[in-house]
């Protein structure tokens, strides 16, 4: 390691302790922490917007016969829209102004599902839509998928799975196999870029957090798993089996909300003028 170097990591580490700890808040501290930071030094946060971008642009052209577009379904994604910047507005997002937060409905109504790609582009599945039965569940499970990019997990797990060389390499326009791959793998929550059990976990906290600040109720999130739990597990889709188990995350979920002392009752408001049920009913 040069000198150089050496000095860049002893002025960078109080910073990024710093913002390691901006979350801490007591007995809550130990459910979710702040990931991604270091990762900065090999892959530019900047750069996720460019590779969420490109396979955002690979996952539209994989599914574009189910992908439902905005014009002729204006009421669909004003509901889901308001919702995010909703969401968007907590002061937690580290990246709410720089990535591109953009949303797309995949009607496929027998998948529960919903994921986002680095850089903020976020898919959301017609089968889980219907299966939630309020909008607080569904504000809960984007919450938690808005923070699988903010905190990088997206990227991360993409690094680990095909290094930082090729991630580069596709930002400058290369590796058009590995960037087909990524999108498949996105979309399907394939082995190869599900997340950890510490990413979800973190991410289930995150939720929590940002829903802390909207009308929602905080623990929205726990309620997709707490349905699947009512239902005895039959309807536990694929992309769940390497997570940790749902009655965990239900505990860990509800736990975070007591812990920060926020709301769980349900929201009574109507977004853009629609039910929940009334938004289920268009799909």
């Amino acid at each position: 390691m040069t000198k150089k170097f050496s000095k860049l990591i002893l002025i960078l580490l109080p910073l990024l302790m710093a913002v390691s700890c901006k979350n801490d808040d007591g007995p809550c501290s130990d459910l979710g922490k702040v990931g991604g930071l270091l990762s900065d030094l090999a892959f530019p946060v900047s750069n996720d917007v460019e590779l969420g971008a490109q396979v955002a642009g690979q996952v539209d052209s994989i599914y574009a016969a189910d992908i439902l577009p905005q014009i002729g379904n204006e009421a669909a994604y004003a509901y889901l829209n308001s919702m995010v910047t909703d969401i968007l507005n907590s002061e937690d997002i580290l990246y709410r102004d720089m990535f591109a937060w953009d949303l797309t409905i995949i009607d496929q109504p027998d998948v529960l599902n919903a994921f986002a790609t680095p850089g903020g582009y976020i898919y959301v599945y017609t089968g889980l839509i219907k299966y939630l039965d309020n909008a607080d569940d569904l504000a809960g499970v984007m919450g938690h998928e808005i923070a699988h990019a903010d905190r990088r997990h997206s990227v991360n797990q993409m690094k680990k799975a095909y290094g930082v060389q090729i991630l580069a390499s596709i930002v400058l326009g290369g590796e058009a196999t590995a960037l087909k791959e990524m999108a498949v793998g996105l979309a399907a929550n394939a082995a190869t870029l599900s997340f950890s059990r510490e990413d979800e976990a973190e991410a289930d906290a995150a939720s929590v957090e940002y829903l802390d600040e909207t009308s929602f109720a905080c623990n929205g999130a726990a309620e997709f798993f707490r349905k699947l739990e009512a239902e005895g597990g039959s309807g536990v889709p694929e992309f769940l089996s390497t997570h940790p188990d749902p009655a965990n995350r239900v505990e860990d979920i509800d736990e975070r909300a007591v812990c920060r002392g926020c709301s769980t009752e349900n929201s009574t408001a109507k977004i853009n003028g629609m039910t929940y049920a009334e938004f289920k009913a268009l799909f």
